[in-house]
């Protein structure tokens, strides 16, 4: 069976948490809302976002640099940074794994920016595979696109017990600020990272076993989550309503059923979980019933990283593969409103 034998993950150098809120605060000015965003900043769990954008680029305030001019940058100019940093990135992770062996996949998930040759292309011809890998490219699925990406990877392996897939995700949400001035985009924006993540999946050797997938898609939610290209760059519109939706879906039994496998929930041992926002997880814990403590490790990498979009739930993983669960759950929630997951255990070789 499809098993994750490797994950490693890379974040860029620069942290630009501190900077966004001094910059938020400002946009709102002295008033009510300033207010509420401070309080609601100062609990989302974030401390640390990282940007692959230098530090005069990543500045939205100092009159220079790539925010800084009197212009909003074009999605050209953003997609040119993509083009270069995206690469750069997933290279970086890919770097972390142990020695690739002889790739036959690569299926390589990224939703914040378009180039092509694509990643998928870029990433082969760096890394000197063969120029008869088989490349798979999934883009604009946001952040459950990993499930995705390791859905694909485990259908490719059931298919080819010989099949050895290099599953890639990157993200460079940085580069798609947007100069607003009302608390829910400034609140949206406040989320999103930068990071990479990268994992190899095989038939052979020891490792955490991809299991059946799970799917939902809630009814009359097309626009709580939209992600759309305008002329500076890509425009994401988070709706404060999305944790509450969420927690009522799952709490459904036909959903509940789909999550756990008919499992009781005290006997899955891990519980991996998009890093979607303090909100999102506390809608889950509340949703599912979870014991306190049950996504700690989607929290500390809310914490440290923020939300890098499809990369996300990549690190929460690679924290959960280093306890060896026997049973656990992965899932993420994105545009439509929907969610993703698949369940998972530890495999011996």
């Amino acid at each position: 069976m499809a098993r994750i034998a490797a994950i490693a993950t890379a974040i860029p150098d620069l942290d630009f948490e501190p900077d966004y809120r001094r910059w938020a605060m400002a946009q709102l000015g002295k008033t009510r809302e300033a207010k509420l965003y401070e309080r609601m900043a100062g609990r989302s769990g974030i401390e640390h976002r990282w940007s692959v954008l230098s530090e005069e680029d990543a500045k939205l305030d100092q009159g220079r640099g790539l925010y800084g001019g009197p212009a909003q940058p074009g999605t050209a100019q953003r997609m040119e940074i993509y083009a270069r940093a995206a690469p750069e990135l997933a290279l970086k992770a890919i770097e972390k794994l142990p020695p690739l062996g002889t790739i036959t996949h690569i299926v390589v998930a990224s939703c914040t920016g378009f180039v092509a040759p694509g990643v998928d292309q870029i990433i082969a011809r760096r890394l000197g595979l063969p120029d008869d890998v088989e490349r798979v490219l999934i883009g604009f699925m946001g952040c459950y696109a990993a499930v995705t990406a390791l859905r694909t990877a485990r259908h490719i392996v059931r298919s080819e017990m010989d099949a050895r897939v290099l599953v890639v995700t990157v993200e460079l949400s940085s580069l798609h600020h947007q100069q607003d001035f009302d608390i829910e985009p400034l609140l949206a924006g406040a989320q999103f990272g930068d990071g990479a993540a990268a994992a190899i999946v095989t038939a052979s050797g020891a490792g955490l076993e991809l299991r059946g997938g799970i799917s939902a898609a809630l009814d009359d939610s097309e626009e709580l989550i939209t992600w759309d290209i305008v002329d500076t760059g890509f425009k994401m519109r988070l709706s404060g309503e999305v944790p509450n939706r969420i927690a009522a879906a799952i709490a459904r039994p036909e959903v509940r059923q789909r999550i756990t496998g008919g499992t009781p929930v005290a006997e899955i041992d891990a519980w991996a979980v998009h890093a979607g926002g303090r909100s999102i997880l506390d809608a889950v814990e509340s949703g599912l019933d979870l014991a306190r403590g049950s996504l700690e490790d989607s929290r500390e990498v809310l914490r440290s990283c923020g939300n890098m979009s499809s990369s996300t739930l990549m690190f929460v993983l690679e924290r959960i593969m280093a306890q060896k669960p026997a049973r656990g759950v992965a899932l993420a929630f994105g545009p439509g409103l929907a969610m993703e997951g698949l369940h998972f255990g530890w495999k011996e070789a």
